[in-house]
C-alpha cells in the first residue's frame, strides 16, 4: 500500500509555464525560473528572464530559494531515499576579479535559514546559536573561499557537508575526461580539467544518491558538456545515510543558498534546476534556460568578426599600438620615481637586485605565503645583511593603496618592537617590500603548530612577547608623531627575532591621523575573532578598536588557542567568552584556560593578564584602558582595578559609571584615555 501511494505521487504531472514542470513532490523541472513559486528569502530573488539569483554583488549577505513544497526523502523504517538532480549555475566575481563565498544545493529540515550567517558559514549555519542542531542539513558546496577553520583544501572546490562545514569529503574543481581507448572501445585512463568556479560562465552540477548502497556521487562540467562518465567526487557507506544526519524527519526541503563575505563579493545566480526521486534527474533542455539570448548574441560576435578579417588586423594593429604604449609608460615609470616615492625614505631596491638575494624566488627560499602573496628569505650581495621579501601577488587584496601606506609608516617609524622596513622595490606590476629578517618566524606558528617541530613558549617568553607588543603599539597610538591605527593585529603578524622579542609587522591595512583628530576610515578591516564590535556595526577604526584585537591577541598567547574556533565536541568557542564564562562559573578558576602546555606560569601574573585581556575586549570603548594604561598594569606601576564577570556584559555606557564596583568606577576616565 504505500508503495502504491508513492507511485501515485510521483505520477501526478501538472506543467506550468516557462519551462516549469512538475511532477508532484517527487519530481520537478525548472528550465529557468520565471512564474516559478520558489520559496526565497534574504538576497534571492527571481530576475525578468528568469534566472534565480541567490546574491547580487553587496557584501556580507546571503540568500536562499527553496522548491516551495516539503519532500518526503525519509521513507519507512527511517531510511534515507534515493534522489537524483542536477542543476546549472554561475558564479560572477565582483570587480575585484576575486568571489566569495561560495552556494550549496542543500537538504535540510526546514526552509527558513534566516537566521544563518553570511561569509564562510555560506548562509547555511549560525555557530552562535548551534543552528545546525535545530536545523540539521546536508549541503553538496562550490566553495570560492578557504576557509582554515573549516579546513577547507582552497579556495576553489566542490564538496560534502554532513551537518557541518568542515566537508566530510571535498576535491578541487573540475571535471574528468576519458582518453586512450583501446580496441574494443573502452576507457582506459581519464584526465582531470580543471575549472575556476568563479569564471562567471555556466556550469552544470549533477547530484545521484543511491540509498541501497550509501553511495553519493557528485560531477561538474562547463554548460553544454554532457555529464562525464567519472565523477568528481564520490563518497558512501553508512555515513551517507541522510535519514541520520537529518533528523530522521518525515519530509524535507531542497533548495539552494549563497552568501558573500566582507571582503569578496560577487552574483551566484541558478539557471536551471532539474530533480528526481524515481529515477536520473532528467536532462535540462538548455535552448530554454535563460540568458540564451545573450549567448546567441556573442557566439554571432564572433562568427562575425571571424569573417571579417579587415576588422580583425585593424584590431591587432591597434592592441599592438597599446602595447607598446604601455611598455614605454612602465620603462618610464622603472627609471624616473614618482612623486610619492621622492618623500618615502626607505631604499628602493633594483629587482635584479632581489632577485639575487632570493637566488630567483626560488621555493626553498619560501618562508611562508597568504592572501597578500609570498615571504621569501634574502642575501643581499652587497652587504650580506639577511632580508625578508614580501612578494605581493597580482591578485592580492594588497594593491597599490595598501603598499604605499606600509612603506611610509614603517619608512618613518622606528621602535624595537615594531618591524623594520628596509626598502622596497616596483617593478612592472609587481610589488615588493624588504624587512629585516626574523630568523624565529611567526609567533602563530608557535602557538598553533600542528607538529611537533615547534617548540612551546614558555610562560616567560610569552609574557615578555605580550609587553613588547603592547610597547610597541603604545608608541604607535601615543608616542609618535602622529597616530596610527594598525587596524590588523593577530599572532601571525607578530614575528621574533633573534632574542624572541614580539615585533608587530604587516602595515598594509594602517592608516594614519593626527592626535586630537578623527580616523576617516569607513571600511570595515581585519580579522575575523579580533574585529571589536562597533567596527563592524559602523566600520570607524580608533584606538579602542586596536585595543580589542590587542585584548583578544593577548587571551591567545596566553590560552594557546585562536579567537574563534572549535572545541573538542566541534563546537563553536569564542575565546572571550570562554573565558569570561570560565570564571563566572562556580567552580571554576580564570587561570583553568591558561593554555595547558604551560607547566611554569605565574599564578598572579596569568591572572592579571587574562584579565587585561578580557577589559582590553570589553563590549564598550569607552571601558576599554588605553595603551599607556595597559603598559601601566603589565609593568606592575598601577594595580589592575577589581570588577567582575558581569562587569564585561554591560553594554550601556551609563551602567559603566552606576553598576561596576568603585574601584572601578573612579577609573574610567582612565580606561578610555589617550582617545
Amino acid at each position: 500500500m504505500p508503495g502504491l501511494i508513492w507511485l501515485c505521487v510521483l505520477l501526478i504531472v501538472s506543467f506550468h509555464d516557462d519551462g516549469v514542470a512538475v511532477a508532484g513532490v517527487g519530481e520537478f523541472i525548472y528550465n529557468g525560473f520565471a512564474g516559478s513559486n520558489l520559496c526565497l528569502n534574504g538576497a534571492a530573488s527571481v530576475t525578468r528572464e528568469g534566472v534565480l539569483t541567490l546574491t547580487s554583488n553587496n557584501f556580507n549577505i546571503q540568500g536562499h530559494g527553496f522548491f516551495p513544497e516539503a519532500v518526503p526523502l525519509i521513507g519507512p523504517h527511517g531510511k534515507s531515499m534515493s534522489f537524483s538532480t542536477t542543476f546549472v549555475f554561475a558564479i560572477t566575481p565582483y570587480h575585484s576579479g576575486r568571489s566569495g563565498d561560495g552556494l550549496a544545493f542543500v537538504i535540510c529540515a526546514a526552509p527558513d535559514l534566516s537566521t544563518a550567517l553570511p561569509g564562510p558559514y555560506l548562509g547555511l549555519v549560525d555557530p552562535y546559536n548551534k543552528f545546525p542542531a535545530t536545523n540539521p542539513f546536508f549541503a553538496i558546496e562550490l566553495d570560492t573561499a578557504k576557509d582554515l577553520e573549516f579546513e577547507d583544501i582552497d579556495n576553489n572546490h566542490v564538496a560534502v557537508d554532513l551537518n557541518s562545514l568542515k566537508s566530510a569529503s571535498s576535491s578541487t574543481a573540475g571535471y574528468y575526461i576519458d582518453i586512450d581507448d583501446d580496441t574494443e572501445g573502452y576507457a582506459t585512463e581519464a584526465s582531470f580539467k580543471a575549472l575556476r568556479l568563479s569564471n562567471g560562465n555556466p556550469m552544470q552540477v549533477w547530484v545521484d544518491y543511491n540509498s541501497y548502497n550509501g553511495q553519493l556521487d557528485v560531477a561538474l562540467a562547463p554548460v553544454p558538456m554532457s555529464k562525464p562518465s567519472l565523477p568528481l567526487l564520490s563518497y558512501s557507506g553508512y555515513s551517507v545515510n541522510l535519514a541520520k544526519f537529518l533528523g530522521f524527519n518525515d519530509t524535507v526541503h531542497v533548495g539552494f543558498s549563497a552568501a558573500t563575505g566582507d571582503e569578496h563579493g560577487g552574483t551566484h545566480q541558478i539557471l536551471g534546476w532539474s530533480f528526481s526521486m524515481s529515477g536520473p534527474a532528467k536532462p535540462l533542455d538548455y535552448s530554454l534556460l535563460p540568458l540564451k539570448q545573450e549567448k546567441d548574441f556573442k557566439k554571432k560576435l564572433i562568427k562575425w568578426l571571424l569573417a571579417s578579417s579587415f576588422i580583425i588586423l585593424l584590431a591587432g594593429i591597434i592592441i599592438a599600438c597599446l602595447l607598446i604604449r604601455r611598455w614605454r609608460k612602465t620603462r618610464h615609470e622603472e627609471r624616473t620615481d614618482q612623486d610619492w616615492e621622492a618623500e618615502l625614505g626607505p631604499r628602493r631596491f633594483a629587482y635584479k637586485d632581489l632577485r639575487r638575494a632570493t637566488h630567483g624566488f626560488h621555493e626553498m627560499q619560501l618562508l611562508g605565503k597568504g592572501g597578500f602573496g609570498q615571504v621569501y628569505r634574502g642575501v643581499l650581495a652587497s652587504s650580506g645583511i639577511d632580508i625578508a621579501v614580501k612578494r605581493v601577488s597580482s591578485d592580492s587584496r594588497q594593491g597599490l593603496t595598501e603598499f604605499t601606506a606600509e612603506i611610509i609608516i614603517l619608512g618613518r617609524i622606528r621602535h624595537r618592537n615594531l618591524v623594520r622596513l628596509v626598502g622596497y622595490c616596483r617593478h612592472k606590476d609587481e610589488l615588493l617590500l624588504v624587512y629585516e629578517y626574523m630568523p624565529n618566524g611567526s609567533l602563530d606558528s608557535y602557538l598553533h603548530a600542528q607538529t611537533s617541530s615547534h617548540v612551546t613558549l614558555c610562560w616567560p617568553q610569552r609574557l615578555h612577547i605580550i609587553k613588547g607588543v603592547a610597547s610597541g603599539l603604545l608608541y604607535l597610538h601615543e608616542d609618535w608623531e602622529q597616530v596610527v591605527l594598525h587596524r590588523d593585529i593577530k599572532a601571525s603578524n607578530i614575528l621574533l627575532d633573534g632574542e624572541m622579542n614580539g615585533r608587530l609587522g604587516d602595515f598594509g591595512l594602517a592608516r594614519l591621523h593626527d592626535h586630537g583628530a578623527d580616523a576617516h576610515t569607513t571600511h570595515v578591516a581585519g580579522t575575523r575573532g579580533y574585529l571589536a564590535p562597533e567596527l563592524t556595526r559602523f566600520g570607524k577604526a580608533t584606538k579602542a578598536t586596536d585595543v580589542y584585537a590587542f585584548g583578544a591577541f593577548i587571551l591567545e598567547v596566553t590560552c594557546g588557542r585562536r579567537p574563534v574556533g572549535l572545541n573538542v565536541r566541534g563546537e563553536l568557542l569564542v575565546l572571550v567568552q570562554w573565558v569570561r564564562n570560565t570564571w563566572a562559573s562556580c567552580s571554576g578558576l580564570i587561570v583553568d584556560t591558561v593554555d595547558p602546555r604551560l607547566d611554569d606560569f605565574v599564578t598572579n601574573e596569568a591572572e592579571l593578564v587574562l584579565k587585561l585581556g578580557l577589559l582590553c575586549s570589553h563590549p564598550l570603548p569607552a571601558a576599554r584602558p588605553g595603551m599607556r594604561l595597559v603598559m601601566h598594569y603589565l609593568d606592575g606601576d598601577l594595580p589592575l582595578p577589581e570588577f567582575s564577570p558581569g562587569y564585561l556584559n554591560i553594554t550601556d555606557v551609563d551602567q559603566v559609571l552606576d553598576e561596576v564596583p568603585p574601584s572601578v568606577s573612579n577609573t574610567i576616565t582612565g580606561l578610555s584615555g589617550g582617545r
